[in-house]
This record gives structure tokens, sequence and C-alpha cells, in this order.
């Protein structure tokens, strides 16, 4: 039996065939495709489960029952979107003699929208005498593939990576979307179908020949840096990938990209920032350390520091504050430590700076927290105010040697320089002399009279250095930074006067000495 002659007879006489009915129909119901067979008058004789279901229907009928009902139901389209007219359908195109190899189509139930993407390919059959006498359209079912191309479409294009396909068979672009347009200033059409021997996106990869190894091989190129070349000429520099993908039967390579420019702007400012600053670091005309902020460990300090300490620059990189001494030492020196970490800053505190050879010297102390390359840092900058000490010595001593012959005068002089010192001070409630040892007054009274540490220290006996903490522990109570003003608080109470010689004043107002 021919196949032609047993199809011609349509599927009433399939069945009642008895000779080869059954296994014809048995070869159709293992296809995986849908077949619907068509007589050359344009009626559909027959259709298997797989093409009624591929149309959404259950029987002929419901399928149009003709080429011209089935036009009536289903739109078809091109995957391009193109509209076919009814005398475009693959069924007119068969009914008209043309056979078609392969044909994807769109078929839009008209009722409802419903959709499904058919591969279709068609046949003819000819009865013995040539003719047709059966007409086959076979279908296979890309609804799954191109749904799922359409959603990868859709996400292609709205990532906002900048991202553009090769298709590998002949190396051209056959997609970009809009961030590659964006990052490059390309378009579109300078893009599409061109190939990458006209614009290569490898031009300028770092680890180029792995990348092209990759390509070739159809692997995932791993991410390095690139640079693109731009329309007018100007380079980008981008971090780049490829991953190889299939797009419909075509094996092709996404490739996407990173926009370095920022980060590379971003690291050429803060190259430029830290520049400046070392500059400015190393020309400050006064002494400046960077200290961690835990345990003041020392990381840099500037040339007007040597100059002024004598230690070299090596001598103290490294090194804990403490070991070099130049916060000072003792009670004040913790109680800076402790509000440097407490408050991140400390404003004109007065310190004494050790040189390298043991000679320490008046400075102001300011300090601000910084961060340096991620870790909390001091910043400290130290004015020398040894001369305006002197000069303030100098003054009180002058002040002093007045008020031996004019007590009246010493008077108005100190409370001129209370008042000034006021001015300034704390507005807190200051330590009366009761509050404050014993030892405390009698160096105050020294102080009052206008010697330096090492002189009180001989008088007393005792070292240097418990002078200078007893100073230190008043500096912290009366909230003051100068040793004139603890003179004047000392004065104003009674402490460092000398004995006065009695006598009359006259009419003038000037003291007359007893005889």
């Amino acid at each position: 039996m021919k196949t032609s002659s047993v199809l011609s007879k349509g599927p009433g006489s399939i069945l009642r065939d008895a000779a080869g009915p059954t296994h014809l129909q048995q070869i159709i119901a293992a296809l995986t495709e849908g077949v619907i067979i068509v007589d050359p008058n344009g009626s559909f004789s027959w259709a298997d489960e797989t093409a009624l279901r591929l149309h959404g229907v259950r029987s002929l009928k419901e399928l149009g029952g003709t080429a011209g009902g089935f036009a009536e139901r289903y739109q078809l389209a091109y995957r391009n979107a193109a509209r076919l007219r009814p005398d475009e359908y693959p069924i007119q195109r068969l009914l008209k003699g043309e056979t078609i190899d392969k044909a994807l189509v769109e078929v839009k139930r008209r009722s409802d929208g419903k959709r499904w993407f058919h591969e279709i390919r068609t046949m003819v059959l000819n009865d013995p005498a040539g003719q047709p006498d059966c007409l086959v359209l076979i279908l296979n079912d890309e609804t799954e593939r191109f749904n799922a191309e359409e959603r990868f479409e859709r996400a292609f294009a709205a990532n906002p990576a900048p991202a553009i396909i090769a298709r590998l068979s002949d190396m051209r672009y056959v997609k970009v979307n809009h961030g590659f347009l964006e990052l490059t200033g390309y378009h579109r059409d300078a893009l599409i179908g061109h190939s990458m021997h006209e614009i290569d996106v490898l031009r300028g990869a770092e680890r180029r020949d792995l990348a092209i190894a990759r390509l070739n091989d159809r692997e995932t190129i791993p991410q390095m840096e690139g640079s693109l070349l731009l329309p007018d000429g100007r380079e980008k520099t981008v971090l780049l990938g490829g991953q190889p993908l299939e797009i419909g039967d075509a094996a092709c390579m996404l490739f996407t990209f990173a926009d370095l420019h920022p980060r590379q702007q971003a690291q050429d400012a803060l190259r430029q920032s830290e520049e400046r600053f070392a500059k400015a670091f190393r020309m400050a005309p006064g002494p400046m350390a960077i200290l961690t902020l835990d345990r003041l460990r020392i990381l840099d300090v500037n040339d007007a520091f040597t100059a002024a300490t004598g230690w070299r620059r090596e001598e103290v990189v490294g090194r804990p504050e403490a070991e070099v001494e130049f916060w000072g030492q003792g009670a004040h020196r913790d109680e800076l430590e402790r509000q440097m970490k407490h408050t991140g800053h400390v404003r004109s505190v007065e310190i004494e700076l050790r040189s390298k050879d043991g000679i320490r010297c008046d400075y102001l102390l300011s300090a601000e927290m910084v961060e340096i390359h991620h870790e909390r840092c001091v910043l400290s900058v130290m004015l020398d105010i040894t001369e305006r000490k002197q000069t303030e010595t100098e003054l009180l001593a002058a002040v002093q040697s007045v008020m031996q012959d004019t007590s009246w005068l010493g008077q108005k002089i100190v409370e001129k320089l209370a008042n000034v010192t006021r001015g300034k001070r704390s507005s807190s409630k200051q330590p009366e002399l009761t509050t404050l040892p014993a030892r405390a007054v009698e160096v105050l009274g020294f102080v009052a009279q206008g010697l330096s540490d090492g002189e009180i220290a001989k008088k007393l006996g005792i070292a240097q250095n418990t002078v200078r903490n007893h100073v230190s522990a008043v500096y912290g109570k009366l909230g003051v930074h100068r040793r004139s003003a603890v003179i004047v608080w000392a004065r104003e109470r009674g402490l460092g006067t000398l004995p006065q010689t009695p006598g009359k004043m006259s009419k003038s107002g000037r003291k007359i000495k007893a005889s």
C-alpha cells in the first residue's frame, strides 16, 4: 500500500482500512509533532491530538474546518511581528503547490488573544498520476522557547549593566542594550550586523590572549580590566567579562561591562588630595605630628617637628608618644590623652615639648581626630609660645619689683591682670587654697614670686618633676593653661607677697619711708 493512497482516503478511510491504517496511525501517534492533513479543496480532513492542542482546540471544527475558517479564527505573524495576510498563510501557500521547508510563525487566537509559536514545514503527496492528492502540515511547538527568549529580550533590554551579544559563527553583533549605547555613545545601527573585527570590545583587555582563547573555545571569559574605543576616538576604562549562551539555534557570547571611569576619577581625586595634604603637612611652619588614636603611636612628623626637637623622623615614627613625651608627662599629659579619646579634639592646651637632648619648651597644642586609610588617627599641631611666656614672666617680675615699693600700685596692676585673665577663664567655680594639698600651696607661693620650677625644686629640696606635677595639677584645677594666670590667681589670694615696711602716705599719695 502506498502512503499517498492511504492518506488520500482521509481519516475515516484510514480507520476502516484493514491492511495498513493501524500501522500508519501508530506512526503518527508516536510523533511529537503536530500533523494536519488538508484536502486539495482546502478542507481539513484530519489532525492529530498534538496539532489540536497546539491551537487550543479539541476538534477540526474548532480549528476552523477549512483554510478559510482557520484564517477567521487565527491571526498569523512572523517572528518579527509582521502580520500575514490570509493568502500568505502556510496553508494557502501549500494549496498553491508551494512547499515550505521551515517557517517560524506566531499563531494568535482572535477570540481571546492567546498565542503560540509554531515551526511549520509542509509536504505534498501525489496520487499515482502525479497530481496533488494529500497536503500535510507538520508543526513543532516552539512556544516555550520563544517565551523564554522574550523574557531574556526584556531582561537584556532593561538591564542597566552595559551588554552586547556577538554570534560566534561569524563574530557579528546581534543584540545590544541601552546601557552599552549610553556607555559608549554608539548608535545601534553602527553595531548590529557589524563584526568584532570592526569594533573589537576586547581590544584593550588586560589579558587579551586569554579572552580570545576563551572566545574561540566558547568558554566563559573571566572579568578583567579593559578599555573601549569610543566613536570620537577617546577610550573608556571598563571591567569586562563574557558568558556563552544560545539565542535560538545560534551559539553566542554575551559581553558585559562596568564603567570604571567614576572609580578612576575618585582614585585620582583621592591621590591629589593626599598629595596636597602631604605637601601642606611637610611645609607647615609649626611642629606637626600624626598619631594613631589607639595608644597614640607616631605615624609621621613634619620637618618643623624635627627642627624643633632634634629627633629625626625615623627615630620617632612607630614609637608611642609617651616615649618621646612631646605632650608632656604626668597627670596633665594623661588628661590630654583622655580628652582626645573622649571628645576627638584638643584646643590650645599648654604643653612642654621635650627635645631629644631633654630641653623643654612651651607650646600650645591643638589636635583633631581624622581618618587616614580607614584608621582613626590624631593630627596634632603645636605653636611655640616660649618667647611669649618669657615676656609674661619678665612682666610679672617687673610688677613684683614695683610692688616692693608701691603696694597700692602693685595691687592695681594685679587687679588689672586678674580682670584680663578672668576674661578667658572658665566660668566654673574655682577651688580655694584650703582645698589644695599643703605642698601644692607651698609650691604656688614660690610660683607667685616668679621662681622657675628648677629654683623651686632647689628651695624645697624635691625633684623638679615633682614641682612640675604640682603645677600641672593646679593648671587642671583652675582650668588655665598659662603660668601667668596661676601667678595672678595665687597673688590674689595672698601667696608670694613680700613683707612690707610700714610708712606714711604723703598728701600726693606717695609712700614716705620710715626713718
